[in-house]
C-alpha cells in the first residue's frame, strides 16, 4: 500500500429535517388541533482515529464524504428520523486543520479517539409547538437549519518514541532492521527509503519502545533538495532523536561535513525539532580500525561542540546495538 501523509477533504453534515404542519382530522371531531410533528436532526461527520489504518491514501481518491440529513415531521406529533452519523476512520496521529482558515480543529492520538468535524443540523421544529391558549390552530413551524460544511486538511504524523535522522545510506534503514522485525529496503544507493518506517524494539518481556526511520536528508534539503524535508513533521511527536553519521572511510565523505548539514536542515524546518533532545551515533564502526575510529569521534566532539551521548555501532553487525537499545529504554522508562 502506498504510504500517504497528506491529503484534503470536504465534509458536508447533514440538514435538519423541516417541521411539519399538520391538523388532526377525524370523524366527529371538528376542532382536532395542531398535530405536526418535528423534523429529525441531521447527521454528523466524525473522524476516528483507527490502529488498523496506516496511511491517508484513501482520501487522495475519495474527497466528498455527506452525512444523512434528517426526514422531515410528520403528523400525527411524529417525529422525523435523524440522519445516521459518518464517521471516517483516519490512522492514529493524524492532525486536522480547516483548510480555509488554517485552524487545529483536533489531534488524534488515541485509538478510537473520535473528532466531531461538521455538527448535522437542527430539526425544525412542527406546528405543534406553536400551539398556546391565544393560537389554537396555529400554521407556523420551522425550517431545519443546514449542517456545517468544511474543506479539511488532514496530515499524519507518526507516533513514535525515537526517531532516525541522517543522510541518506548512513544505515538507518540497517539500524532499524537490525533491532526490531520492520524490514525497509536496503540497498548501497542513496534514497532507498521513499516512506517512514516504524518498528517496535523489544528490549525484555514488557519493555519495548517504537523507532521510526524516515528518508535521509541532504544539504539544501530544506530548499526542495532530494526528497526535501517533507517527511520531518514524522519526527515532531517523537521523545528522542538518533543522529545517524556515516564513519566509513570514502574518498568523498567527510563524517564532520555530513553531521553539520543535517543539524542545519533541522534548523531550517523548525527550533522546537532542532532544539529535541539528540543522541549521536557512529554507525559502521567495523570499517575503521580504534585509532581511526578514536580521530573520527574527537574530530566530531570538536567539531560540533557535541556535549550529549555518543554510541558507537555498526548496525550491519549487530555491534553496539544492543547497548544502544538498553540505554534507550532506561532514557523512555525515566521520563
Amino acid at each position: 500500500m502506498k504510504f500517504v501523509d497528506e491529503a484534503t477533504i470536504r465534509v458536508e453534515a447533514g440538514k435538519g429535517g423541516d417541521g411539519c404542519m399538520s391538523f388532526r382530522r377525524e370523524k366527529y371531531i371538528a376542532k382536532g388541533g395542531p398535530n405536526g410533528g418535528d423534523g429529525g436532526d441531521g447527521g454528523s461527520v466524525y473522524l476516528q482515529a483507527s490502529k488498523d489504518e496506516n496511511t491517508l491514501v484513501d482520501y487522495r481518491h475519495k474527497r466528498l464524504f455527506r452525512a444523512k440529513p434528517g426526514e422531515g415531521g410528520k403528523g400525527s406529533e411524529c417525529t422525523g428520523r435523524s440522519g445516521d452519523d459518518l464517521t471516517i476512520p483516519v490512522p492514529v496521529g493524524t492532525t486536522v486543520y480547516d483548510n480555509d482558515t488554517d485552524e487545529l480543529i483536533g489531534d488524534l492520538v488515541r485509538d478510537d479517539q473520535r473528532l466531531c468535524v461538521a455538527q448535522g443540523g437542527f430539526h425544525g421544529l412542527g406546528n405543534t409547538r406553536f400551539k398556546s391558549s391565544i393560537n389554537r390552530a396555529p400554521r407556523q413551524t420551522t425550517k431545519g437549519s443546514p449542517g456545517e460544511q468544511r474543506q479539511l486538511r488532514l496530515e499524519l504524523k507518526l507516533l513514535a518514541d525515537v526517531g532516525l535522522l541522517g543522510m541518506p545510506n548512513a544505515g538507518k534503514s540497517t539500524l532499524i532492521s537490525a533491532v526490531s522485525a520492520a524490514r525497509p529496503k536496503i540497498a548501497d544507493y542513496p534514497f532507498t527509503t521513499l516512506y517512514p518506517n516504524l518498528g517496535v524494539v523489544s528490549v525484555e518481556a514488557h519493555r519495548s519502545f517504537v523507532i521510526a526511520d524516515i528518508p535521509g536528508l541532504i544539504e539544501g534539503a530544506a530548499a526542495g533538495a532530494g526528497l526535501g524535508i517533507q517527511f520531518l513533521k514524522h519526527l515532531a511527536r517523537t521523545r528522542l532523536l538518533l543522529h545517524i553519521v556515516d564513519v566509513a572511510p570514502l574518498d568523498d565523505s567527510d563524517p564532520l561535513h555530513a553531521a553539520q548539514a543535517i543539524i542545519r536542515e533541522l534548523a531550517y524546518y523548525n527550533n522546537e525539532l532542532a532544539n529535541k533532545e539528540r543522541w549521536l551515533i557512529l554507525n559502521k564502526i567495523d570499517a575503521l580500525s580504534t585509532d581511526e575510529l578514536a580521530q573520527c569521534r574527537q574530530a566530531l566532539v570538536a567539531g560540533l561542540d557535541w556535549q550529549g551521548p555518543i554510541y558507537e555501532i555498526s548496525a550491519l553487525q549487530r555491534q553496539g546495538t544492543d547497548a544502544l537499545c538498553y540505554a534507550l529504554m532506561e532514557y523512555l522508562e525515566a521520563r
